[in-house]
């Protein structure tokens, strides 16, 4: 959904423009009622795989130890 406002209405309703453009609502800014700006949300940064790769010690795989392992179960 795409939204146009006022510069005039965008400065005095900043606040909830910005929930609007949060919640997927594209906002265009219009000045002397030319498009002029255009208030989106960021993206989320992309998660990068593999990037803990060759910082955990081969024991990290070992299986638990019985009192840890009860430990977790509450026992």
């Amino acid at each position: 959904m795409k939204r146009i406002v006022n510069v005039h209405e965008a400065k005095t309703h900043l606040s909830r423009l910005l929930d609007e453009a949060h919640a997927g609502t594209e906002i265009i800014l219009a000045k002397a009622g030319k498009p002029y700006a255009r208030l989106v949300p960021l993206e989320k940064p992309k998660r990068k795989l593999g990037f803990i790769e060759g910082h955990l010690d081969e024991e990290f795989f070992d299986p638990l130890p019985e009192t840890e392992l009860n430990a977790w179960e509450g026992q």
